[in-house]
């Protein structure tokens, strides 16, 4: 006891230099008069006020006093130190005054511990709310912090902070702090604050109604209906949503009530355009895209449209869950949009590698990306009509068009050969040959089966680093179109043919190209002082940096080959993951750039050996070729091409002999024509090359530059000024444009966007929005973006307020103002809901 009042009194001397001391019960005389504290006059009263005051003020005004009565205090116009008592300050023994006192709170301030008492039963408690409290504070705000402790939100926590935690604790399924808010008779206040601040009246009020209330009245309001509950709580529920540290307490509680409330039957009667500003349940997703995948199969969805729904909906929580199923629709879309608009015919070889190169590709590359993100969904049953329509489509009314029409340009040229287009033997010579005859070094990334528009998509993603620049142009590949004869073509050749055996061997200039070490003999005798090497992918990612330079400073002409969608499609058991294979290969791509230029490569060549052709679905009887291959001999055949000597010409096959391939020898080939396979047991027949497809021959060649200077800038967005700068309810709408499209090289621009008072305070939601619109349209860049005012705007009624656009720094958590435009806040509150 003795040490609760000295600690009491100490805590107390903090704040007043008399402090009296008044002992009703007459019980603790002994305690006063044992009481040694440090730099304090004690003085017990005893008729003797008058020679007191004039000691304490007059005689010593710099000591400080504890000031002893015993017995009830006089009559205050007896009391002739009523003054001085009431100007500093008053002590009490009992255990309340103690609490008061080591809170360091005026006895004025008895109603926080009278009926709390359990409360400050726990000194871990007590020692918490004293770190928190502050002399100014008013009962509220003391009976908040109280609160603040019991669910262990931390120091600075306020009530939504409280709201929060109680929260995550309902997810857990546990009850410990809203049992101990009750044990410690705050329970009443607490339902006071949710019914003050979020309208939230119940007649048995409790965490779990409350929680269902929140998401039922969130809901409601992004269906434009009335919400049970105030702004405030609209507000407190987004950004609780929002912050990712919540995410594992909101997806849980979101899934226990959209089955307590009928969310499904809700969102079957509802068309899925009413729920583009939804995100509070799962379901709400599952809608829209069950909705878009109908639409799109049916074609009763406009692509500009799909796009604008899947870009809104990436604001959604639960955006990542089903982003494959998003890109799928997405790119089914854009395909069907591409395929609508595309005119197959052409007049020559020349003019379909040209249009191939600057429009068709786009068709295989959306294909691609769609076939990708269906099978990463694991959605198969809900993708099965879009499926076969874009299979249906991409087979017979591209891939097989296109290359019917194709073959007839094929068939009447006498030899292979396109004008105007470098062939792929000639590589070294037009390419490598062009930085070496200016002394420069080069650096050659070969990737096996890289196809145009996966290099396409290449050249956009080196684009948009910084500091580098890229231009893509096209090959005319060797027939056939296979791994050894292509990466034979690559090198240095006088003498390109294939071995007259069953080897199917590239023979470069008498030196077999099989193999790596093989290769880098042919390179070696390439150009001459040359110093040149070869080496694999990963070998070269392994390589420490120190290595990497030396290897880079030794040598001028470097050669990396690196294998990953051939190795995937050319196999049975695992062809049907060929485009993830792909979106692997970019990935590697980007990093060999990367590891190479590090070491201080400035320009590189990225070029394959060949494409391939790719269907997802097992080929049909009529997409093999019924011809019977016939010869004098034959040397090696496959799915899509055939060697040997006396090769028997056949309605469905095309002969070439050396000369007419552009190869030296005497081996001849049959390829099939269009896209038709040859039978062959045990290979795979969805991924298939070695025949003369616009998909097989156009080759690319991606060159880069790596630059000192950066080349780089963000898009810029500005706040689109409304006839009224005034606020007036409890919402306002803003329009944002972003002023120019984004492009590789103008990058997309993250801003978070609220509204501010004047002190800094946030007083709307806040929203995370992405400006990437690549439209050249300026109407398709503009986003109108609804901010809902907070209870803490009341406040600052009538002043000016800030809608803040703000960026973040680097990956830190600070932000700065990037634009701003200001309002006058004048609303009337005669009614808060105003959805």
């Amino acid at each position: 006891m003795n040490d609760r009042i000295a600690k009491g009194l100490e805590a107390a001397f903090d704040r007043h230099r008399i402090v009296f001391w008044t002992d009703t019960a007459r019980e603790l005389r002994a305690t006063f008069d044992a009481l040694q504290l440090e730099g304090i006059e004690k003085i017990a009263l005893a008729n003797n006020e008058f020679g007191v005051k004039h000691r304490i003020l007059r005689e010593e005004p710099e000591q400080r006093f504890l000031i002893y009565r015993e017995g009830a205090e006089p009559d205050r116009i007896d009391n002739w130190l009523l003054d001085v008592q009431l100007a500093q300050g008053a002590f009490k023994a009992d255990q309340a005054a103690l609490w008061l006192t080591e809170l360091g709170l005026g006895l004025e301030m008895e109603g926080v511990v009278r009926g709390h008492e359990e409360f400050f039963r726990s000194g871990r408690r007590l020692e918490q709310l004293r770190a928190m409290v502050r002399g100014d504070d008013r009962l509220e705000a003391i009976k908040l912090k109280m609160l603040v402790v019991c669910v262990k939100a931390g120091e600075g926590a306020g009530f939504d902070e409280v709201v929060e935690q109680l929260l995550a604790e309902l997810a857990n399924e546990s009850d410990d702090a809203i049992k101990l808010i009750e044990r410690v008779k705050l329970a009443d206040f607490l339902w006071q604050q949710t019914g003050r601040q979020f309208n939230y009246h119940a007649p048995n009020p409790s965490v779990s109604d409350l929680a269902i209330t929140l998401f039922k009245s969130a809901h409601s309001a992004g269906l434009g209906g009335t919400p049970q509950l105030s702004p405030e709580a609209l507000v407190f529920f987004k950004r609780w949503k929002n912050n990712r540290h919540n995410a594992v307490a909101f997806e849980k509680l979101s899934a226990d009530y959209a089955e307590i409330l009928p969310i499904r039957d809700d969102l079957t009667a509802r068309d899925f355009r009413e729920l583009m500003e939804l995100d509070t349940f799962e379901d709400v997703d599952r809608a829209i895209i069950v909705a878009l995948v109908r639409g799109v199969a049916a074609k009763t969805l406009a692509n500009g449209d799909v796009a604008g729904w899947i870009r809104q909906r990436r604001q959604s929580h639960w955006y990542e869950r089903f982003k494959d199923l998003y890109e799928a629709v997405g790119f089914a879309s854009e395909f069907q949009f591409a395929l609508s608009q595309v005119n197959l015919g052409m007049v020559g070889l020349a003019e379909g590698v040209s249009r191939y190169t600057t429009t068709w590709f786009r068709i295989d590359q959306l294909y691609r990306k769609f076939i990708r993100h269906m099978q990463r969904s694991a959605q198969a049953s809900l993708m099965a009509e879009l499926f076969e329509q874009v299979e249906n489509h991409y087979v017979n009314s591209y891939l097989l068009r296109l290359n019917d029409a194709w073959q007839v340009h094929i068939d009447a040229a006498a030899a292979w050969d396109v004008p105007g287009i470098v062939r792929q033997r000639d590589f070294y010579q037009t390419h490598v040959g062009e930085y070496r005859r200016k002394g420069q070094k080069i650096c050659v990334i070969i990737s096996d089966a890289m196809r145009y528009e996966i290099a396409d998509e290449l050249l956009g993603r080196v684009r948009e680093l910084d500091k580098y620049d890229a231009d893509l142009e096209a090959m005319l590949g060797s027939l056939p179109t296979y791994t050894q004869l292509g990466m034979a073509s690559l090198l240095p050749n006088r003498d390109l043919q294939i071995a007259d055996n069953d080897t199917s061997t590239a023979i470069v200039d008498g030196q077999s190209s099989l193999g790596l070490e093989n290769r880098k003999k042919i390179l070696a005798r390439g150009r001459e002082g040359d110093r040149t090497t070869a080496l694999m992918a990963d070998e070269l990612i392994a390589m420490p940096k120190d290595e990497c330079r030396a290897m880079f400073r030794d040598h001028d002409v470097i050669y990396v080959y690196h294998n990953r969608i051939d190795a995937i499609g050319d196999k049975p058991a695992t062809e049907e993951h060929v485009f993830d294979a792909a979106e692997d290969t970019l990935e590697a791509m980007v990093q060999l750039i990367k590891k190479l230029t590090s070491a201080n490569a400035t320009s590189l060549l990225i070029t394959a050996d060949h494409g391939f052709i790719y269907q997802h679905r097992p080929i049909e009887e009529s997409d093999f070729s019924g011809a019977e291959v016939a010869g004098d001999a034959i040397l090696f055949r496959n799915r899509r091409f055939v060697l040997g000597h006396g090769l028997k010409a056949q309605p469905g096959l095309r002969h070439f002999d050396a000369v007419s391939a552009g190869l030296e020898g005497e081996v001849e080939m049959l390829v099939p024509k269009s896209i038709n396979r040859l039978r062959l047991k045990g290979s795979g027949s969805r991924f298939v090359h070695g025949g003369a497809t616009l998909q097989e021959v156009v080759v690319p060649v991606l060159r880069i530059n790596k630059s000192r200077q950066s080349d780089t800038s963000q898009v810029e967005v500005e706040i689109t000024a409304s006839t009224s700068q005034v606020i007036t309810s409890g919402q306002i709408s803003v329009r944002l444009y972003q002023l120019d499209a984004a492009t590789e090289k103008t990058r997309p621009r993250r801003l978070r966007a609220g509204i501010y008072s004047a002190t800094g305070e946030l007083i709307s939601d806040s929203h995370d929005l992405t400006f990437d619109f690549r439209s050249d349209n300026p109407r398709e860049r503009e986003h109108q973006v609804r901010f809902l005012m907070s209870r803490k705007a009341d406040a600052f009624n009538g002043q000016e307020v800030t809608l803040k656009l703000e960026e973040q720094h680097g990956d830190t958590s600070h932000f700065r103002e990037y634009r701003s435009a200001r309002y006058v806040l004048r609303r009337s509150f005669t009614n808060d809901f105003d959805f």
